[in-house]
């Protein structure tokens, strides 16, 4: 898990990955261009028809009745015409591009190495629990509790499994657990579960084992877990990796992902959503953003102090998280950094949405000019409204404002396998193309991909 230290140098190997993906990056490059001599009305029309459907769908989603049907129609003509531009393109030049970026990801990836992680803070090997306590939710994530066998393979590591039952109450279950001598708590389930069993691990100061049998396991994914290999994790029972992480707070609830408020959270809160979440959404869309929508009841300070706009979306989060898209929110490079994570989706006017669902189709939606993200250790967020909607760790809530927000740093021992990957996805993948291209040119020139600080 540890990060490469200043002064490590690349290997030869690591070099010519860099090497190799420069090239290829230059060469889809190429390719583009000699298309776009060769073809220019080609490429044009393919981004401009790409918009329209764009628009279009937008339209067919916030509108309803003729509205909503011509701006299918619109929307699907456009996308008919994308793919016609595509299958008649140069099929071996086409391919090409598509060959050459591949390549350059995957060397990129080599090349990097881990060179990126954040410098280690506080790691030590423990040794094995000594009465160690699984907490299993059998519902959770489709049964992944059953599937993978999880009371046996505890059972047979010799950790205390305890099996959730309807009505049962998770947290006291917990506390439970630590009176009875626990010394390690364990949960397999939901992040909503992690969290609340996270909460009794705090203030009992006993480590935290994660167990990924949840349906998304976007903590697990932070602490960097295989969230495939969900009994893998059992592991970090017995001999194991240590550390401190943060925790966020909402009022007194503990939340160990994030905490959305406005469109998603109105959303998530509807009947039906967890059932058929497109129709829901679809359904829902015009009162929330078409024509007439209601403004945004949400009122808070932005890093300089300045009143929040109208405001489609707020997500604090326990650290700041990396977001190219909205859905999945992401992941974070570090779980110790002691502050939250704010980010604020600012939606004006029928052209702000068009920008916004460019955006997030192409993975850019930090380049969204109504997109703010800043951090904090403290956020509040007031509302004319008695009860606010407010999504927490996927659970839907109503709150009576102001909603306050805080982190606590290093409130939360963790334990993971010593063999696991050790990295989220945001830890190990550059920023963007600028930070991707100066850790090459650094990795070839036999240097760290990432200076450290002293």
């Amino acid at each position: 898990m540890a990060g490469t230290a200043e002064g490590a140098r690349p290997g030869a190997g690591r070099r010519v990955a860099a090497g190799v993906a420069l090239l290829a990056a230059l060469g889809a490059i190429a390719l583009v261009i000699v298309a776009l001599l060769q073809e220019p009305l080609r490429l044009v029309a393919a981004p401009v028809l790409v918009g329209v459907a764009v628009a279009a769908g937008w339209t067919a989603l916030v509108r309803r009745g003729a509205w909503r049907i011509v701006a299918c129609a619109i929307a699907l003509l456009a996308l008919v015409g994308v793919v016609l531009l595509v299958v008649t393109a140069s099929v071996l030049r086409t391919a090409g591009v598509v060959v050459l970026v591949l390549v350059a990801a995957s060397l990129a990836r080599v090349a990097l190495g881990r060179d990126l992680l954040p410098a280690p803070s506080g790691l030590k090997s423990v040794p094995p629990a000594g009465h160690g306590v699984l907490l299993m939710n059998p519902r959770s994530g489709g049964g992944k509790v059953g599937r993978f066998g999880l009371e046996e393979e505890a059972l047979r590591r010799g950790v205390t499994p305890v099996v959730l039952e309807p009505g049962d109450d998770l947290r006291a279950l917990a506390e439970a657990a630590v009176a009875e001598g626990a010394d390690v708590l364990g949960m397999a389930g939901g992040d909503g579960s992690q969290a609340l069993v996270a909460d009794v691990a705090r203030q009992h100061d006993v480590p935290l084992v994660v167990i990924p049998a949840g349906t998304r396991n976007h903590f697990a994914l932070d602490l960097g877990l295989d969230r495939e290999d969900v009994v893998a994790a059992l592991d970090a029972f017995g001999p194991a990796l240590e550390r401190r992480i943060d925790l966020a707070v909402l009022g007194d609830r503990v939340f160990v992902n994030n905490a959305s408020l406005g469109v998603y959270a109105g959303v998530v809160q509807s009947e039906g959503y967890r059932d058929a979440k497109l129709a829901t959404t679809a359904r829902m869309a015009p009162d929330l953003l078409g024509p007439g929508a209601e403004g945004s009841h949400l009122r808070f300070r932005g890093p300089d102090g300045d009143l929040g706009g109208p405001t489609a979306m707020v997500l604090v989060s326990n650290g700041d998280y990396r977001l190219d898209r909205l859905d999945g929110f992401g992941t974070r490079a570090r779980l110790d950094g002691g502050v939250l994570g704010v980010v604020t989706l600012r939606v004006e006017k029928g052209r702000d949405v068009t920008e916004m669902l460019a955006a997030q189709a192409t993975g850019r939606l930090r380049s969204f000019h109504g997109y703010r993200q800043w951090s904090a250790p403290e956020f509040e967020v007031d509302s004319d409204k008695p009860l606010v909607e407010v999504g927490v760790d996927g659970e839907a809530l109503r709150l009576p404002p102001p909603l306050r927000f805080r982190v606590l740093p290093g409130a939360l021992r963790v334990r993971v396998p010593v063999g696991s990957p050790g990295a989220a996805p945001a830890a190990v993948a550059p920023a963007g193309p600028g930070e991707a291209i100066a850790g090459l040119l650094r990795v070839l020139r036999g240097q760290p991909a990432v200076r450290r600080q002293a």
